[in-house]
């Protein structure tokens, strides 16, 4: 395929308006479907046809506005150089701007002041706004550019001129600390803004630190100390007590209590021994462990949930789109509106109408504020997401995260989901006459022996000291049963319904037993040999403590809980009866949930499915939302919108809680921004704020956005 994906790091932005127009410059270049630049990360994503573009002609094209980009991730090195930049120069300009206000009685040494902060503080915003007036658009800049130029080339003419001016009558006024104090106040508001901002990408920060940097590995005979990105696949590694572990891998030798909160959010350790998968990152808290590295580098488990969860801050929620549509028109409206003030002021305003129509133009460019729309989104993804992280809960991508606040439906499949996923069998009954149950024993563990159902297994344990006989002609009739031949015998284990397919001579004694099993919440698998009933095994599957919480907690919600299962009727009505689920399908084969999610779709409802994102994956597809219950290594992480790095179904309400959440967050961070820019740019056109307010109003819109986005940080999901 030429259609592929990249995500790069931007360096050089300084607002959102930056992010805006790179998205338009690399969304006209050839060859590019689709581009997004967000500015909270600095990361761009692009989809492109390889036979078109390739990355260096996008760097090109990046390069054209005055910013780079880079396939290597500089974030963290750019922000702070950036921030410790603009403390350099905000220092350097709140001396210059105050100095400006004690030497106000003599002009010439106000230009002497003024000049370096309009030019040296504010080359940024000069070379900015070129770039963009070359590439025929606009940004924030523009604006800032407009507005300082006016004041302080205005104060330039006056001074140069003063003498001819004079001659004229005409009085002059400078309004060079009027220029230096708005690119003062708007510097100490960017300042403020990166330094907030920095926080937004805490999770990141903290799942980076987690990493191991180095593992003992056993080379040459000996034990040997080896950087982290030196370990291969295949070595085998010693982890003392109290040490992390490096990569992810298998146990070899040895049994610990392994800490794997960092990973999964669970408080309590899991006893790990031998061929039990651990996690790179976790911590070994009392035993030595020797594992065999089987996954390092890009390919662990830490490094896949650090790459999704910088993917999914970086991506767009739907709801940015109204917001990208109103920033495209903002600064050309915001300067013809500000044409439209000077125009008025110089006609109908009064005396010195000059001066009245430069000050409330000057105020006007100054005041709006279209970065703190382009943060309102993006600030507050980035905190949520990362929040979710942090507790085991990824979320995929922003559409996913948007979504999951309007679910009204969630369909749960039953086994390890809303039940432990570990059946064992309660009971096995033999029919009437019944002889040699030994070898009916036998039988039964070597036909289940070949399945890999979880039914199947809680079989084989129960008859473990069961002789494995040589089946033949084995066949699995999905979400039915098995079948298989011994010495011309043939054994059939499954539903009813398979048995009743199959043409089985029932005994009604067992069938009545049968269904008193089902009635106690167990799954009953009948064996027939020869098309004779000759036993039935009743399997339970333990309930989820918590199960029955969450299901309350979703139905005060207003969310309607529905249950899949597999299960015989009266098997699945004692389970839900249990669970307070009113809703549930039972005798469900694995084509039967794709169906019966798309046609929940189908009513315009949002559905949410939770499964284990490997067998429920078609019904998951389908699903407005799809959440998978993972294990912490296992996890289907391309599938599901959302991944639970445990399998622990409290995470679910806690992710819908988060996305509800971070949505009123946007929400009041775009109240905020499109309401001050409502109230405040006609303020600044009727003439009742001067630019100097204008520009701490404007300065202290950004920050309040992304102040207000970190609030996330704190709350309880």
């Amino acid at each position: 395929m030429s259609h592929q994906q990249i995500s790069f790091h931007v360096s050089g932005m300084h607002c959102a308006s930056c992010a805006a127009n790179i998205s338009r410059k690399l969304q006209k270049t050839p060859g590019v479907h689709e581009a997004h630049v967000n500015y909270a990360n600095e990361q761009a994503t692009v989809s492109f046809d390889k036979k078109q573009i390739d990355f260096p002609q996008m760097q090109s094209a990046v390069k054209t506005l005055g910013y780079s980009a880079h396939l290597e991730d500089h974030s963290e090195h750019d922000h702070s150089l950036h921030l410790k930049n603009l403390k350099t120069k905000l220092i350097i300009s709140t001396v210059l701007t105050l100095l400006l206000f004690i030497v106000g009685f003599n002009p010439w040494l106000m230009l002497l002041l003024a000049t370096p902060v309009q030019f040296w503080v504010g080359k940024s915003y000069y070379q900015s706004a070129w770039s963009a007036l070359r590439n025929k658009t606009s940004n924030m800049d523009t604006l800032i550019v407009l507005g300082t130029s006016a004041a302080y080339f205005y104060s330039l003419f006056n001074l140069l001129f003063a003498n001819y001016l004079a001659q004229l009558n005409i009085a002059t006024h400078f309004y060079f600390e009027t220029s230096a104090t708005i690119i003062t106040l708007i510097l100490l508001g960017k300042y403020l803004e990166l330094r907030a901002k920095g926080q937004t990408s805490s999770a990141i920060k903290k799942l980076m630190g987690l990493q191991a940097k180095t593992a003992l590995v056993w080379k040459n005979n000996q034990w040997q100390k080896t950087e982290i990105t030196e370990v291969k696949v295949g070595d085998r590694i010693l982890i003392k007590a109290g040490e992390k572990i490096p990569v992810d891998g298998v146990v070899v030798k040895g049994e610990s209590s392994i800490d794997e909160s960092m990973i999964t959010g669970e408080s309590l350790p899991v006893l790990k021994k031998k061929n039990n998968l651990v996690v790179g990152a976790t911590i070994n808290q009392s035993g030595a462990l020797e594992i065999e590295a089987q996954k390092v580098g890009a390919h662990s488990l830490l490094a896949q949930i650090i790459a999704m969860v910088k993917a999914a801050q970086g991506s767009r929620a739907p709801i940015q789109k109204l917001v990208d549509t109103i920033s495209s028109y903002f600064v050309p409206t915001v300067i013809i509106l500000s044409i439209l003030t000077f125009v008025f002021y110089f006609f109908f305003g009064p005396e010195p109408r000059f001066l009245l129509s430069l000050i409330n133009t000057i105020s006007v460019l100054i005041i709006a504020c279209p970065c703190a729309l382009g943060l309102a989104t993006p600030t507050s993804l980035m905190v949520g997401i990362g929040k979710g992280a942090q507790a085991g809960i990824l979320i995929k991508d922003a559409a996913a995260l948007e979504v999951a606040g309007k679910v009204k439906i969630i369909v749960f499949d039953k086994t390890g989901t809303l039940t432990e996923g570990k059946p064992s069998v309660q009971k096995l009954l033999w029919a009437t006459g019944v002889k040699n149950q030994e070898l009916l024993k036998n039988l039964i563990f070597a036909l289940e022996s070949l399945s890999h159902h979880p039914l199947a297994t809680a079989v084989t344990n129960y008859l473990s000291t069961a002789k494995n006989l040589e089946i033949g002609k084995f066949k699995d009739h999905a979400g039915l049963g098995v079948e298989g031949y011994y010495q011309s015998q043939q054994i059939l284990i499954g539903t009813e319904k398979f048995l009743h397919q199959q043409r089985v001579d029932f005994e009604p004694s067992l069938l009545d037993q049968a269904q008193e099993f089902r009635q106690q919440a167990q799954t009953v698998a009948l064996v027939a040999v020869n098309k004779k009933l000759v036993a039935a095994i009743g399997i339970a599957d333990q309930i989820k403590a918590e199960s029955k919480k969450v299901i309350a907690q979703l139905k005060k919600s207003q969310i309607t809980p529905i249950m899949l299962t597999g299960d015989n009727q009266a098997t699945a009505a004692a389970i839900a009866a249990q669970l307070g689920i009113e809703q549930f399908k039972a005798e469900v084969l694995p084509q039967d949930k794709e169906r019966f999610i798309a046609d929940l779709v189908a009513k315009k409802q949002t559905v949410a499915m939770v499964g284990d994102g490997i067998n429920d994956a078609p019904a998951l597809a389908l699903a407005d939302l799809s959440i998978a219950m993972g294990g912490g290594t296992d996890v289907a992480m391309e599938t599901a919108g959302v991944t639970l790095l445990r399998s622990d179904i409290s995470l679910v309400p806690k992710a819908i809680n988060l996305s509800k959440k971070t949505i009123v967050n946007i929400r009041q961070n775009l109240a905020w921004a499109f309401g001050y820019n409502l109230i405040l740019i006609p303020v600044a056109m009727a003439g009742l704020i001067s630019p100097i307010l204008a520009s701490a109003a404007m300065a202290s819109s950004s920050v309040s956005v992304v102040l207000n986005a970190l609030r996330l940080k704190r709350i309880k999901i």
